[in-house]
Parts: C-alpha cells; structure tokens; sequence
C-alpha cells in the first residue's frame, strides 16, 4: 500500500480528534470526516509503519450515526470536526473520550472511573450556542475583502459570514465591516507579505442581555473613515461596543472608538439535579480580552457542579487559581466565607475586581500573576500571611489547555485544602495532574464531563477530590 492508493474501510471506532477508525489489510487508517460504522471508499494520504491517514472518496454505506451537518462547509473549515455525527453519539463520543484519559494516562481503575463518573452533560441544541466569534479577513482573487475561517491545519481563509455555531448577529456584522472595507477601499491584511490593514474582526454577544461588542484588529494605528463603519455598525440593534486593537510589530493595545467598552452577561445557577434555573445570578462585565466561557447555557451548568462539588457552607475560604476576570470566583464567594482569585492577566484582575462590585461582592480578593507563582510566595513568607490563606478549604482551578504548572501543583499538596475542584478544557492535561495528586494523598470522588463546545471534539470536565491524608511513596 501507498500513497493514493483506494482502499475499501469498514469505520470500527474514532480517535481523540474525532476521526474515523478503519483496519484494511491488518494496518489501521485514520479517515478525517469518516463517522462510526460508515462503509467508505477512501484514498490514503500518508503511510507510516504501523498505521495510516486516508480522506473519504465515496460513502458506500452510511452509518445510522450519520446525519446531515446544517454547515455545507463542515468538511473544508477547521472548526466542526464532528457535525455529521448524530448528537448523541457525539456525548457517547465524548464520555469515552474523558474517561479514557482518566485511564490512560492518569492510571485510575476502570472500575473506580465507572463508578464515580457522571453522564456527560449535554446540550439542548448544539448549534448557535457560542457568544464569541474571531474572523480572519483575506481577500479573494478578485482582491474583494472575505471573512471566514481557516481550513484545518492551514491558514488559508474558507470564507463564511454564517458560522452555524455564531449567533446570526455575526452575518449581519461581518457584512457591513466588508461593505466598509469594499467602499472605501481598505486593504486586508496579508500574512505572507506583512502589508494590508484589518486582521481579524471579533465579535461578542451578551445572551442575556443582547448586547453587541465589535472589536477590528489591524496592523496600523487607525481605520480610514473610521465614523463610517462607525454609523454602519451602530445601526444594528444591540450594538454596546466597537473598539480597534493596533496589532503590529510594536504595539498591541485596545481602543474603544465608540460606547462602553465592554458588555455585560449574566451567569445563572442552576440546580445541579436537573439543571434547572435559579433565583441566584452574576452579573459580568466583558471587554474585548477578557477570557469569558463561550457557551453561556453550559457554562452555567459547568459552574454549578464546580460551586457543588466544593461543597461550601458559607465559613470557607477558597483559592481561585486562574481566575479570568472572576466568573467562577464570584459564584464562590456568594456561599464561602473568602475567596481569593490569581489571574496573569491584568486586565482580567481588574475586570474581576470590577464584577465584584458590580455585584456587590465584599468577600473576593484578587491578585496579579501567575499562579505557579503567586500561590508558592504566599506560601514561603508565612509570617506574613494569614493562616486562612495558608490553609484552604477547598482550592479551585480552572487552567488553560495545557494544565496546571508542576511547582502551582506542589505548592497545593503543601497547602492540603480539604477539597479540590478542577475544571478541565483538555481531559488528557487533566489526568496528568490528577495522578500528582493522587500520589500527593488525595482520592478521587466525583467526575463529570460537561459539552461545551457541541459538533466538535472538544469537551470541559469538572472533578471533585478529597484530601484522605495518606501521601503515596
């Protein structure tokens, strides 16, 4: 076998990327866009010693998990991985995903996984749920300014004003930012040439507010004729927000060239029984950098099984470790009796510090920093810390992709809180960590994975873990 040779697959699993899993000849293939228990006819694109990489040329036989995608350009964009995957297999997708992380690379029991694992928490309807957007601006061969998104593992631009999972709001803004650009002739940026003016065009949407936020970045100082998109934008309903960040070589700064410069959005809790709503709600002040969870129904959801499992009753103290601009911290601090945040991030601190008394929240103190960092220094000057910090009940991280830092790791085990919560974008950097903790004295008790992030691969988690006192050697 080679490369382009047609081969016949029966697709028998899939991977962490969301790709199907055939076997021909004994050697196993990796089809991107081939669903569970399809019978296709695929062309390899790469050979390896022990496996293979194909792409689909014709479906035989379709599987009864496959449904037809609401996006036409499911296959070409990098975003949707697994949109023809009926939804439900997509949760089955990804529950085994978690958990064989768990198993794999954290070393934990299938029987304890089983038995302390929760259903995957999923969503209503997995399109039109996400309240950020980044389109990269190019130019077609004609040089008309597009919009969309890039094709996966490539920085080409697939252009889409309409991404399924946006809000509709985004089409009508991309519109009108492209008209500008057309009219008044305003160049793209071009990546290969480092010329050109406007990059990306971001856009946040408030769903409980319908607030609008704008954000173009450019390589430059200023947009031409700026009061013109300005009158463009401003004609849609909701607007909030338009801002420019001067993206170059030298400066990376933000700038609001019209109205607040941020939006506001409301968290709700949620019984965490059936995940109904409840009276309790935090409200959020978002700026264009601020990190702010972009599934708002199932952020929700995520976050009241991260303030139940901390198992507050309102004497606590808690650590926040990155805190973003206190969207879990807040929650928090309506049941705990303290609650610090770290965020490296200095705009998030001030947001947070912001939300705080934008809720009328007394009990959260934040500081600037990372939390490898900031946690291990309270820690080393005793003396001057007080002994409520040293020692919390319940520690909280909610880490980007690539986990927690190892001394961040250490210094908690030095901190022994009774309780750790940790709220995960990657189950595989989440069983890593896991494993240190566990050898560090603490038992695993609760897992649940929460679909933030439907027709993808991806999928958050929030665990819950009890220090029982006893360091593994």
């Amino acid at each position: 076998m080679q490369k382009n040779d047609i081969i016949e697959l029966k697709i028998e699993d899939m991977g962490v990327d969301g790709e199907g899993i055939g076997k021909y000849d004994g050697m196993t293939f990796f089809v991107k866009d081939a669903v569970l228990g399809d019978e296709i006819e695929a062309r390899i694109t790469k050979m390896k010693k022990n496996y293979g990489y194909a792409r689909v040329e014709q479906i035989l036989s379709p599987s009864k998990f496959r449904v037809t995608p609401q996006c036409e350009l499911h296959r070409r964009c990098g975003g949707c991985q697994i949109q023809a995957l009926d939804y439900e297999k997509q949760l089955e997708f990804k529950q085994n995903k978690v958990r064989g992380n768990l198993i794999r690379i954290g070393g934990f029991a299938p029987e304890l996984i089983d038995r302390i694992m929760l259903p995957v928490v999923g969503m209503k309807e997995p399109y039109r749920y996400r309240n950020k957007a980044q389109f990269p601006i190019g130019a077609d061969k004609d040089g008309n300014p597009v919009a969309g998104f890039y094709a996966a593992r490539t920085h080409s631009i697939i252009p889409v004003n309409d991404c399924k999972l946006g809000v509709e709001e985004n089409q009508i803004i991309l519109n009108e930012v492209l008209s500008y650009m057309k009219e008044y002739h305003v160049a793209s940026y071009d990546e290969n040439t480092g010329k050109g003016l406007v990059r990306h065009v971001l856009i946040r949407y408030g769903f409980s507010t319908k607030e609008l936020m704008v954000c173009v970045i450019i390589n430059g100082n200023s947009l031409p004729k700026v009061e013109k998109l300005i009158d463009r934008l401003t004609a849609i309903d909701g607007m909030k927000s338009i801002s420019i960040n001067q993206n170059t070589k030298k400066t990376n700064v933000t700038k609001c060239i019209w109205g607040d410069p941020y939006i506001t959005d409301m968290i709700h809790l949620r019984d965490t029984k059936d995940f109904s709503l409840t009276d309790t709600a935090v409200a959020y002040h978002i700026s264009p950098q601020s990190f702010y969870q972009v599934n708002p129904v199932q952020t929700e959801k995520l976050y009241s099984l991260a303030l139940d499992y901390a198992g507050l009753t309102g004497k606590e103290t808690v650590w926040d470790l990155y805190c973003g601009i206190g969207t879990i911290s807040l929650f928090l601090a309506q049941k705990a009796g303290k609650v610090y945040g770290v965020e490296i991030v200095p705009q998030a601190i001030e947001d947070a510090k912001n939300n705080a008394a934008l809720n009328g929240i007394n009990n959260a103190e934040f500081f600037v920093g990372k939390a490898e960092e900031v946690l291990p220094a309270f820690y080393e000057k005793k003396k001057d810390t007080d002994a409520d910090m040293l020692h919390p009940d319940v520690i909280v991280v909610d880490p980007p992709r690539k986990g927690c830092d190892g001394v961040c790791l250490e210094t908690m085990l030095k901190m022994q809180p009774e309780r750790i919560v940790y709220v995960s974008c990657d189950s595989a950097t989440l069983a890593r960590d896991l494993k240190v903790l566990c050898e560090g004295g603490y038992e695993l008790c609760k897992v649940r994975a929460v679909d933030q992030f439907g027709n993808t691969t991806h999928v958050e988690c929030v665990i819950m873990m009890q220090y029982c006192g006893k360091e593994k050697k």
